[in-house]
């Protein structure tokens, strides 16, 4: 399966039937998915070779965090990997701000990467024998940017992380979660337009790294970073994306909104996916209500409100259950002050249990 995506004006990153297979036969075997639509274990099997991306296409919009997840071997690492070149793909394109990456000669591609890319990873790759601030200011220092300027933006950059009191302190005494601030602010400092993570919070335990998603998802929406973010870990996926893809084998299986991969699985891969995940933060009112005139005429009743609890198109469905606690009227959707449906007791149920 292809999943494609149309572009738009304001997409900052865009892939377009991007292929990567590993091996020497890499183009023949490419060929062959495309002619024979080969698995990848049929692929390895007779060529050789290994599908890392299977003809993916993606846009992300400028200020999104786009995450992409999948489990281990999906090719979520290695597609965005494409997106600074750090890998050449066997076929497609990749645009960031309508410039083909592959096109870019050694000395713009350095620039791209320095000037537009910031890349967080897992492990920090700290430098042990600077301090926090040099460690942060490390991209400035390769730009030539003067120490008095560097020093400055560090600092701004570490009062942003909470690191404040940390400066002079070296990557050995610092906790896990605050190296991996460091490793945030350093990617931040140098202000580039895209964010790449490859699953950033992934080692730290729970408490911590839910504190970094806060900390994170404020910094972006304040700064207005188009980030890719990588992580095997759905919930983390629905709490930190505007949208998510979900990879399987080197394809794209689904793209959508939280809300969408939820109520909506394209298939029983996505749908083992979310089958533990709570709906109540996730699905809204909208999804579950039916028209106002449809319910009129179903119920073939006079609608008589004043009673009915009332709620707005993008309440979760936490909230709507709050509301019909003790309540035996359904509950009242309206939009500017206008009806516009109804959520009944049983359809918030079945809502709940994942029944359309």
């Amino acid at each position: 399966m292809t999943v494609t995506m149309p572009t738009q004006e304001n997409d900052v990153v865009v892939v377009q039937n991007v292929w990567k297979i590993f091996g020497e036969r890499a183009n023949e075997a490419m060929e062959a998915v495309r002619r024979d639509n080969l698995s990848k274990a049929e692929v390895l099997d007779k060529y050789g070779c290994v599908v890392g991306v299977r003809d993916v296409s993606i846009s992300v919009a400028k200020g999104e965090i786009f995450c992409i997840m999948g489990l281990s071997g999906s090719g979520k690492s290695t597609l965005v990997r494409h997106i600074n070149r750090l890998i050449e793909p066997t076929n497609g394109d990749i645009l960031i701000n309508g410039i083909n990456v592959g096109d870019l000669d050694p000395e713009a591609l350095r620039e791209m990467r320095a000037d537009k890319i910031g890349m967080v990873f897992q492990n920090m790759s700290l430098l042990p024998h600077r301090t926090v601030r040099d460690n942060i200011a490390f991209a400035l220092e390769l730009r030539g940017v003067d120490a008095f300027t560097r020093a400055e933006l560090a600092d701004k950059v570490i009062g942003l992380v909470s690191l404040q009191g940390y400066g002079d302190r070296y990557p050995s005494e610092l906790s896990g979660g605050m190296q991996q601030r460091v490793g945030l602010a350093r990617a931040m400092a140098a202000n580039p337009d895209i964010l790449l993570m490859d699953e950033p919070f992934s080692a730290l335990d729970p408490l911590i790294r839910r504190g970094l998603q806060d900390e994170f998802l404020e910094l972006s929406h304040s700064m207005k970073k188009t980030t890719l973010f990588i992580t095997h870990d759905l919930d983390e996926a629905i709490r930190m994306g505007n949208r998510i893809a979900i990879m399987k084998d080197g394809e794209i299986v689904q793209i959508g909104t939280p809300e969408e991969i939820v109520t909506k699985p394209i298939d029983k891969y996505v749908s083992d996916f979310v089958a533990g995940i709570s709906k109540l933060k996730l699905v809204f009112a909208h999804t579950v209500m039916e028209p106002i005139d449809a319910y009129i005429a179903r119920s073939k009743t006079s609608l008589s409100t004043e009673k009915y609890p009332k709620a707005g198109p993008e309440d979760d469905l936490d909230a709507l259950v709050t509301l019909v606690v003790d309540q035996e009227h359904p509950i009242l959707i309206e939009s500017n002050g206008k009806p516009i449906g109804i959520v009944t007791k049983d359809a918030l149920l079945r809502a709940i249990k994942g029944e359309s």
